[in-house]
């Protein structure tokens, strides 16, 4: 699918890194690899989690690949399914997606980041978004950021391009965990496969509902959730696992999640 694409599955675990040397920079090609290979999770009953990483110790990714843009890559071109690195436009993606920062996470990068539901990062990752010193803007990250963290210190970073290092990034919440680098990749199996152990859909209602209720009030979110108006929590409510969560919990046991 790609040279500059590594995936392998464990179980229910999909990992895929991005190893486009020096920096995991993506142009149009690798973002449209990119989505297909998400698209395919999405669609895949057997896969519950994946994990997201770059390759090397230095860069997770740093972004929109300038490069190949001066080589004719157009920065509205055909990115794919997904849009930009195929995660953060793909649609009806009701599956925990973590990613796990081992270096540099700035630009598009960092949009890939903050569409994964769950960020650990090394202790050496650093973040930033520089779109404004090459005179564009960083378009996803100018919706979703200021939602994820305080307005101000999203602004800081949109108007200024500066960078953040792991502790200041631990501090406004977007980053989950920090770790050791030599631990990163460990701690994000052991929480991809604690997920994977889960209740697939109930994740796939709660990543629904997170997802719709941004634009909705408060009550015509409870409303749609309550009239099983949200696709994923309709098939929950008559699901067998509802069933199992219940049954587990008065006999005393772990459930056995089907996804059914």
């Amino acid at each position: 699918m790609s040279d500059h694409i590594r995936t392998r599955h464990d179980g229910a675990v999909l990992e895929v890194v991005i190893d486009r040397p020096k920096a995991n920079a993506i142009d149009l090609a690798t973002s449209r690899a990119l989505g297909l290979i998400f698209r395919d999770f999405r669609d895949d009953p057997e896969l519950r989690v994946a994990v997201v990483s770059g390759a090397g110790e230095k860069f997770f990714c740093a972004g929109w690949d300038l490069k190949a843009a001066a080589s004719g890559d157009a920065v509205d071109g055909d990115y794919g399914v997904g849009g930009f690195g195929g995660l953060q436009e793909l649609r009806d993606l009701n599956k925990p997606v973590i990613c796990a920062v081992n270096g540099i996470c700035c630009g598009g990068g960092l949009e890939i980041a903050l569409s994964a539901d769950l960020i650990l990062a090394a202790e050496h990752a650093t973040f930033a978004l520089p779109e404004i010193r090459s005179g564009t803007v960083a378009d996803a990250a100018s919706i979703k950021l200021p939602k994820r963290i305080p307005y101000h210190i999203a602004m800081d970073m949109l108007l200024t391009g500066r960078w953040l290092d792991v502790q200041e990034a631990h501090r406004w919440g977007f980053v989950n965990e920090v770790l050791p680098a030599g631990q990163l990749m460990e701690r994000a199996w052991e929480l991809a496969r604690l997920l994977a152990s889960g209740p697939p859909l109930v994740y796939a209602a709660i990543k629904e509902i997170v997802r719709e209720a941004e634009g909705s009030t408060f009550q015509t979110a409870m409303n749609k959730i309550t009239k099983r108006q949200f696709a994923t929590v309709d098939r929950l409510y008559s699901s067998e696992d509802q069933l199992e969560g219940a049954r587990a919990f008065a006999e005393k046991r772990n459930p056995i999640w089907k996804g059914q």
